[in-house]
């Protein structure tokens, strides 16, 4: 599976009786000024030959840092964003701290047609989040991710 499809884990934790979700800030110059609708779940595609939950876990290590526990994953389904992509996600409990995420980077050439390749972070920050302000950030079609996973923990 290639292409259109991405796999990605939603990664929540409780502070007393409050849901948190964290999500992430896309990097580059491209996003750079962006932050309503910009926001989304860490994901990637995956590799030839490997599952969705797998790409998952590898894609949140590659954007975070950090491993979650793959053997803890609870489905929340499939949503198609407005560019066609397909997300596969799944939440996961547990916690980080946002200023020790370390994310890979990608190579572009910026200013365009100037010739000079950049390195930018995949993500730029993360952010734990309410689900009510989570869901106002995120990608429209990744927000639905929220509300399933609220459902699932009778969070409403």
């Amino acid at each position: 599976m290639t292409g259109a499809v991405s796999a990605g884990i939603l990664l929540y934790r409780w502070r007393g009786s409050d849901l948190e979700v964290l999500i992430a800030h896309p990097g580059g110059p491209l996003w750079a000024s962006r932050d309503r609708g910009a926001w989304s779940i860490p994901k990637g595609e995956p590799r030839p030959g490997e599952s969705l939950p797998e790409a998952a876990c590898r894609e949140f290590e590659e954007e975070t840092g950090t491993a979650v526990d793959g053997t803890a994953l609870m489905a929340l389904g499939t949503v198609r964003q407005r560019g066609g992509k397909e997300v596969h996600a799944w939440a996961c409990e547990g916690d980080l701290d946002p200023a020790l995420v370390r994310s890979n980077t990608f190579d572009m050439e910026w200013p365009p047609r100037s010739g000079t390749m950049r390195s930018y972070p995949e993500i730029d920050r993360v952010a734990w989040y309410p689900p009510e302000a989570a869901v106002a950030k995120l990608n429209t079609a990744q927000a639905e991710l929220v509300g399933r996973l609220q459902q699932a923990l009778g969070n409403p």
